[in-house]
């Protein structure tokens, strides 16, 4: 087996044992309406409030729009319930089985197919959008990855995409300082993505997906193919700020999510 292959297949172990998103709703079952839309109000209002702005779940409508990794479905449903005609994808059997029934539940319309993001099943300019959110920074060929999503995206089409951020304060002091350098992690011989391989996605197993981390500059660079490209930076919450978070005004904290904040999302026009 080759590493490429043990790699995606710790991915796919991962989100198979632990559907991204479901930690946070604990007291109702996976698969019901209760357990989605508390899902949705997390992700929506209490996590990631930016997000129905940014991606822009309702500018889509009519186009022909991918997911690649599109996990439990909901954001792809977002776009689904803003007119988008979506198409969903993911290494992971049990994302579809999810996605697919969630759409049923809510009555919605999409394609769902098992596929790796490296190597889509689509002809050139198939989409006019391609989206994925917290995804391709975990497949071993990123840049591969977005030269697949150039390919199927017609002239004049939009990517989303989402990575995470190597200049953030996660990153810095989560993962660098706190567990690195006083947690002794770099001593035992670990890399910074050997540690957030075993700490930043949710897990009670022991899949350790790879997990990369990216500059504005070096996600701009990725990128390259497309005709204009914006990176923007979000995703930071008061308690990572820890006993600094009562001395920072709303105005600061505003600034500091968009430069040091764990996500960077890139918009690319084909």
């Amino acid at each position: 087996m080759s590493s490429l292959a043990e790699e995606k297949l710790r991915a796919r172990e991962q989100w198979s044992q632990d559907p991204c998103g479901a930690e946070y709703v604990r007291d109702h079952d996976l698969g019901t309406r209760d357990f989605f839309d508390n899902v949705e109000r997390h992700r929506y209002t209490e996590y990631a409030a930016w997000m129905p702005r940014l991606m822009g779940f309702d500018k889509f409508r009519d186009a022909r729009l991918l997911e690649i990794g599109c996990g439990m479905g909901t954001d792809l449903l977002q776009f689904a319930r803003g007119g988008a005609h979506c198409t969903g994808i993911d290494i992971t059997p049990r994302s579809i089985e999810i996605t697919r029934h969630r759409f049923r539940l809510y009555d919605a319309d999409g394609t769902f197919m098992l596929s790796d993001g490296e190597h889509l099943p689509f002809r050139n300019e198939s989409f006019d959008v391609v989206y994925s959110n917290g995804v391709l920074h975990h497949t071993p060929d990123t840049a591969g990855a977005i030269r697949e999503v150039h390919r199927v995206l017609r002239p004049g089409g939009t990517a989303k995409v989402m990575l995470y951020h190597r200049n953030s304060l996660n990153y810095w002091i989560e993962i660098v300082l706190r567990r690195g350098v006083l947690g002794a992690e770099f001593l035992r011989g670990r890399s910074a993505e050997e540690i957030m391989s075993r700490v930043i996605e949710f897990s009670e197993h022991e899949a350790r997906p790879l997990v990369k981390v990216y500059s504005r500059k070096e996600a701009r660079e990725l990128f390259g193919l497309f005709k204009a490209v914006t990176v923007d930076v979000e995703q930071l919450t008061r308690a990572e700020l820890r006993f600094l978070s009562p001395l920072v005004s709303e105005s600061m904290f505003e600034r500091l999510r968009k430069r040091i904040g764990w996500n960077v999302i890139v918009t690319a026009v084909k």
